[in-house]
């Protein structure tokens, strides 16, 4: 996922102050009275973005159009119903998940009891991406409200029209005093992450990942960082060429490839390249027709820098279908590329665009070595009927995540965590790790005065407490 650099005025929508620490000074007041912490609060708080979402539902959907072109059903799919149905989830098992944790004690401390509690961090940051500004602003927040925080919400300065509008109606919905968004580019950003805060929720990119963690750093605050990577997908013989190219096709030009979890390149093992090919042109086709400039349900690259980055990136193959580009209108036409050598321009870096690269590869062995030069992706998937290719997958490989059969998917299972490994990202959320994330796990240890079981470990040691404690303990 990518994070622009550009700049713009920025606003606190709940107060107009256009400091980092003067908002975070009065999240932090808040936070300490308390109000946060009661499970209504949190429930309250909850429903209301939830009403958010359903009751300005078509204000999003315009935003979204103009900033990314994405259609209503894209929209309501991809960002809306998305926190929505992490909200009902949120709802219906917070209440278990708040409650301690009881966690056995060591029968040299019996008798004892023992568990964890989950409290609230206190005041955290949450800067977000431009290719889901909804979705992705507001995912992150679910988990912070739940937990009991008090958030600061940075929506990307990309996605103006969606930026503009969560600033302007969180307020409207949320507690104002636990909640704030600031809008802005790289000063007000930089101004944010030079305030302490107690957690920090990144994604985007690792260039800028890099940035946040070290200013985190600097305050000993913890992070989650959510990036990107290069996310193979595997097609061996033997599988369902056509239905497995239309989920490609779908996964990869959804949001016109501007997904962070989308697939980005193409192993096609032993000879299934020629076959896999005809079937991606022939999806393309069904989904979006013979001119996908003019299909309503195809969206546009986010701006003309992006459009230039990905544009170029259009001669590394020969093209299979696509390759026509309208950088007035920001369309790049979905676009897989065949005959692509390892090395070339659009395998050097995340693609982010409506571009597949097909690369064939001799068998399983060569595919998993591939995979394993480079770094660990945020997802990798396969398409293949051996249970013995599946076992390889996922034991030879790390990735964020193993999909098989179906790209994307993964997301929107709430109980499954969603993160990456090493370059790919740090941490992870959705359901209860999104509480987990945003909270603390104190440990507890109640152990009555008497009997006072412990008195054995008290000096002076002679040999009967010296043999106790050399034998139990």
């Amino acid at each position: 996922m990518h994070e622009e650099t550009t700049v713009q005025q920025a606003s606190d929508a709940a107060t107009g102050t256009t400091t980092g620490a003067a908002t975070v000074e009065r999240l932090r007041a808040t936070f300490r009275t308390g109000r946060t912490r009661p499970l209504e609060w949190r429930r309250r708080q909850l429903r209301a973005l939830r009403a958010l979402l359903t009751e300005q539902g078509g204000v999003f959907t315009e935003a979204l159009r103009a900033d990314l072109g994405k259609s209503p059903v894209e929209t309501h799919s991809s960002e809306l119903s998305f926190v929505v149905n992490e909200i009902d989830h949120t709802l219906r098992h917070l209440e278990r998940w708040l409650r301690p944790r009881r966690v056995p004690v060591p029968a040299t401390l019996l008798p004892a009891r023992a568990r964890t509690m989950l409290e609230p961090l206190g005041v955290v940051l949450i800067i977000a991406p431009w290719n889901y500004p909804v979705q992705l602003s507001l995912a992150p927040l679910v988990g912070a409200l739940a937990a009991g925080d008090c958030a600061v919400l940075k929506p990307s300065e990309v996605a103006p029209a969606s930026s503009a509008a969560l600033a302007r109606l969180l307020p409207e919905y949320l507690d104002g005093d636990a909640v704030a968004v600031v809008e802005g580019g790289v000063p007000e950003t930089t101004d944010l992450l030079e305030q302490r805060f107690d957690h920090v929720f990144y994604t985007g990119n690792g260039t800028v990942g890099r940035i946040v963690m070290a200013a985190a750093a600097r305050h000993l605050t913890p992070v989650t960082l959510e990036l990107g990577g290069k996310s193979p997908v595997l097609v061996e013989a033997g599988t369902d060429l056509a239905a497995a190219a239309r989920r490609i096709a779908w996964g990869r030009f959804f949001n016109a490839g501007q997904s962070c979890t989308s697939p980005d390149y193409v192993l096609a093992i032993g000879d299934v390249a020629p076959e896999l090919e005809k079937h991606l042109a022939a999806a393309v086709e069904e989904m979006y027709g013979s001119d996908p400039q003019r299909s309503p349900d195809y969206g546009r690259i986010v701006n003309e820098r992006h459009f230039d980055r990905v544009a170029a990136l259009l001669d590394s193959g020969r093209v299979v279908v696509g390759g026509r580009t309208d950088r007035g209108d920001r369309y790049i036409a979905p676009t897989v590329l065949a005959d692509v050598a390892p090395d070339a321009p659009v395998m050097r870096e995340e693609i982010f665009g409506p571009v597949l690269p097909v690369l064939r590869v001799p068998d399983l062995d060569a595919a998993l070595a591939f995979v394993n030069e480079r770094d660990k992706p945020l997802a990798l998937y396969a398409f293949t009927g051996s249970e013995e290719t599946r076992r390889r997958v996922l034991t030879e490989t790390s990735s964020g995540a193993v999909g098989f059969g179906l790209p994307n998917a993964h997301l929107t299972v709430p109980g499954l965590p969603f993160g990456g490994v090493g370059e790919s990202g740090l941490g992870a959320y959705h359901g209860r790790l999104s509480v987990e994330t945003f909270s603390h796990a104190k440990a507890v240890l109640d152990k009555p005065l008497a009997p006072d079981t412990v008195r054995v470990v008290y000096p002076p040691f002679g040999k009967v407490k010296e043999r106790v404690i050399r034998r139990f303990m």
